[in-house]
């Protein structure tokens, strides 16, 4: 064979088996005791697997909403709910008080579908071009925050709001302060609520008096 034909074929080969994406080699993981830092968690023996593992009750009951915020996030990851180790998923559940609020944050990791189960919020996110994507959502809506924006919801209903939510990592992180609002940022809140409350298709202009920590220039979508 021609040499520099079979050095072609070689690197090809070796190009393929680098960028493959290995699934599992077995049915399940659930996470086992940590002996070592890896990334990722250790899988259970699977002589030891049994269904509980792929069960959680974390997200059954609301959680603490009476805060500053009005607000609660419970995220199940594979720290605790070990089924989910290596499947690239986790879960989370959001309890809202009326006028509850969970403020600007964004998960590193993850791309996070938020689902309504229970009253009206306005939910949305910030691009990097600091436009507003925000919809007053109702019972059984659904809406998407991209990973790595900044993303929002707060209760504008009557009553008792929850959502429930799929992020596609089994461990999505958090960035932002979400237990506190600056006065800033309750501006501009108040401002973006304002404006979808109104504007429910979200057919407004650019407002250049919007102001965040970091951000100027904000306009809706």
């Amino acid at each position: 064979m021609n040499s520099t034909l079979f050095f072609c074929i070689m690197f090809c080969t070796c190009i393929s088996l680098g960028l493959a994406d290995p699934g599992n080699l077995q049915d399940t993981c659930p996470t086992g005791p940590q002996t070592t830092f890896i990334n990722g968690l250790l899988c259970k023996n699977p002589v030891n697997i049994s269904a509980s593992d792929f069960k959680s009750t974390k997200l059954r009951d609301a959680g603490n909403t009476k805060n500053s915020l009005g607000s609660a996030v419970s995220i199940a990851t594979d720290i605790d709910f070990p089924g989910l180790n290596t499947l690239g998923l986790s879960t989370a559940r959001t309890d809202l008080e009326v006028a509850g609020l969970v403020t600007l944050h964004f998960h590193p990791r993850a791309t996070e579908m938020f689902f309504l189960y229970k009253g009206s919020v306005i939910a949305g996110f910030i691009d990097t071009n600091n436009k507003v994507f925000g919809k007053l959502m109702k019972a059984g809506d659904v809406i998407v925050f991209p990973r790595g924006l900044l993303h929002f919801c707060s209760n504008v209903g009557s009553e008792f709001a929850t959502a429930y939510s799929v992020l596609n990592s089994q461990n999505p992180g958090v960035m932002g302060n979400v237990d506190a609002i600056s006065s800033s940022d309750s501006d501009i809140m108040n401002k973006i609520k304002t404006r979808l409350i109104s504007s429910p298709e979200s057919e407004v202009k650019d407002t250049n008096d919007a102001t965040l920590s970091g951000f100027s220039g904000l306009h809706f979508a």
